[in-house]
């Protein structure tokens, strides 16, 4: 019986490192398939709710002259297409072709800064049945919220007295066009579209297709497309969060969050390039949570990311319009970028003001999951019940 336990021929003989590194690449590539079709989930998701409520979206920027109305505007606009640059571009066409004007223009631009950071929320949702993995997931997730609410708390007031945002914008787009009346020298501006971008939407739209072939249309076929993708979400970030912790660990990990530990530019550098690469903050964002989730990067690391997303995601309307001759639509894409450069100025130097929206999203984190319905009153507190108060309430005041 000794001989059969312990026969060292018997004994399983340890990789080799050939075994290992395929291993390894093995599960890069798992990893980078996870995270292809959790993209192409928060695309599902995002275009689901587009599709119910597009028409609701564009009927609210009509008529809105209150500034609080029309940062309520801003983020039920963007809650209901899941995309700040959906509803940017809808206020960047609206200025420029003379509905709005950049004043009013300006408060809708803060709020689809708020609005756009429900997706992160969402996605943290799907690490609930695991107490410290969501705990880290929804600190990860509201951080971004808490940062652009206290922005817009600071910074709206100072616009409502001064206008230092659309005058500032102003003045940058007379720099770049010249004066009001003045041909501008290029034509055409520059358009980007990222490989990434197209491949989600290339899998989003097979999807759709299938699912008409199938007989879906109009709302039936928006509902199944979000509960489809929901299920997406859940299941790639329950084997994304398994796999990077088996990954990144040990060694790579410390270098990770020491790397960016010693310099928040480094983190607000990646922020803006990979936001700038995929024209979205909301994927940058999001594929942040199951990274905090999992303890491979700390919450004080990934908060330079995010506000470097924050400025990528305003790059490539700013570019777009260069070239046109629609002077406002330049002057709003130059008020978002300057509205999130001054959030990062006001708030990220200084430590203890840094530190104010991480605490922020700690706290909320730790009540969370202690008690789940601190998550769906946040969700429909902040990105429902307070906008639509605000819209009806100060569209009155009009």
């Amino acid at each position: 019986m000794n001989g059969i336990a312990t026969a060292p021929s018997e004994r399983p003989e340890p990789p080799t490192q050939l075994q290992r590194t395929l291993g390894v690449l093995l599960r890069v590539a798992l990893v980078l398939l996870l995270l292809y079709f959790f993209l192409v989930a928060i695309q599902m998701m995002g275009g689901s709710i587009k599709m119910m409520g597009k028409d609701a979206s564009e009927g609210l920027f009509a008529g809105v002259n209150n500034p609080f109305a029309g940062l309520a505007v801003g983020i039920l606009a963007t809650v209901l297409v899941q995309s700040s640059s959906t509803t940017t571009s809808t206020i960047v066409a609206l200025v420029g072709g003379g509905s709005l004007t950049v004043e009013q223009a300006v408060p809708m631009i803060m709020g689809a800064n708020i609005g756009t950071t429900i997706t992160n929320t969402l996605v943290s949702i799907g690490h609930i049945r695991k107490s410290m993995s969501f705990r880290r997931a929804f600190a990860a997730a509201t951080v971004h919220d808490f940062f652009n609410l206290l922005c817009v708390i600071v910074l709206l007031p100072l616009e409502i007295a001064f206008g230092f945002l659309a005058h500032s914008a102003e003045w940058l787009t007379s720099l770049i066009l010249g004066a009001p009346g003045a041909e501008s020298a290029a034509h055409g501006g520059v358009h980007y579209d990222s490989p990434i971008k197209v491949a989600v939407k290339t899998a989003f739209k097979a999807l759709q297709g299938l699912l008409q072939d199938f007989g879906f249309e109009g709302t039936s076929l928006a509902v199944a497309i979000l509960v489809i993708g929901i299920a997406l979400t859940f299941t790639c970030l329950i084997l994304i969060t398994k796999n990077m912790r088996t990954l990144v660990s040990g060694p790579l990990e410390h270098a990770l969050n020491r790397s960016l530990g010693k310099s928040g530019l480094i983190g607000i550098v990646i922020g803006i390039l990979v936001t700038a690469a995929v024209q979205s903050s909301s994927i940058t964002t999001s594929l942040l949570v199951p990274l905090c989730a999992a303890g491979i990067l700390s919450l004080e690391n990934a908060f330079p990311i995010m506000l470097g997303a924050n400025i990528g995601t305003t790059i490539t309307a700013m570019l777009a319009s260069l070239g046109t001759d629609e002077r406002g639509g330049l002057t709003i894409a130059l008020v978002h970028l300057c509205f999130n450069l001054c959030g990062v100025l006001l708030f990220y130097p200084i430590k203890r003001l840094r530190r104010i929206p991480i605490q922020a999203a700690r706290f909320l984190a730790n009540k969370a999951s202690e008690n789940p319905f601190w998550v769906l009153g946040y969700v429909a507190g902040v990105f429902i019940v307070m906008p639509l108060l605000g819209w009806w309430a100060f569209g009155k005041l009009q």
